[in-house]
């Protein structure tokens, strides 16, 4: 398990380093530019929650036993960090890939970051976390995150008038189109958390017969 996480967190910190070197080597030389390309990047859904599935990586493989560590590889946390790792691969391929052609390096962040990160932390999350504990209110609670990230990127994009994906994008959209796309999309990340504290409480309860038997 430890040396799938470390594999993990290390595919995880190169892709988000990748990511950050090619939106910095394509902006304007100026210092203000760059710090603007540094929020952009930290802006987007994708990139927080691949930073996420790093820092969760790198506790379970270097550090479970630290106070930090020990609350990352809590059953919440990383059943948590599977509901928006897995609606990130699921919107992107569904709703965003077509809307660009990267090639190169950027099209090998792109894989990393929107497909084999995804697919990886689902896979290390069904065969290796923790799931004990895992309740239905798991799922309500789940919904801060994405709930929070709205309510940052419209309070940003009210300032910039820049937002990070079209189906947020209040100059296109209006807001009640927004507010209406974002409900949908809560409503979806409270489906998977009910998936995944389902799959959990039931391959645990597997687990535990199994012990028994």
């Amino acid at each position: 398990m430890r040396i799938y996480a470390a594999v993990g967190a290390l595919l995880g910190w190169f892709a988000l380093a990748l990511q950050l070197y090619l939106m910095l080597v394509q902006s304007p030389p100026s210092g203000a530019a760059k710090f603007g390309v540094v929020i952009t990047f930290f802006s987007f859904f994708t990139i927080l929650t691949n930073l996420l599935v790093a820092v969760v990586f790198t506790a379970v493989a270097f550090r479970p036993q630290m106070p930090w560590g020990a609350w990352l590889c809590s059953p919440s946390v990383q059943g948590g960090t599977a509901v928006y790792i897995a609606i990130v691969g699921i919107v992107y391929q569904l709703l965003l890939r077509q809307l660009w052609n990267p090639q190169g390096a950027q099209w090998l962040a792109d894989v990393l970051l929107h497909s084999i990160i995804p697919v990886g932390y689902v896979l290390y999350w069904l065969l290796y976390a923790p799931r004990a504990g895992l309740t239905w209110k798991h799922a309500l609670a789940w919904l801060v995150y994405p709930g929070v990230y709205l309510v940052y990127i419209l309070a940003r994009g009210e300032v910039s008038h820049v937002y990070p994906y079209p189906f947020v994008d209040v100059n296109q959209l209006g807001y009640s189109g927004v507010l209406v796309r974002a409900a949908m999309l809560l409503v979806v990340f409270l489906g998977m958390g009910l998936l995944v504290v389902a799959v959990g409480r039931r391959t645990r309860q597997r687990s535990t017969l199994t012990e028994a038997g």
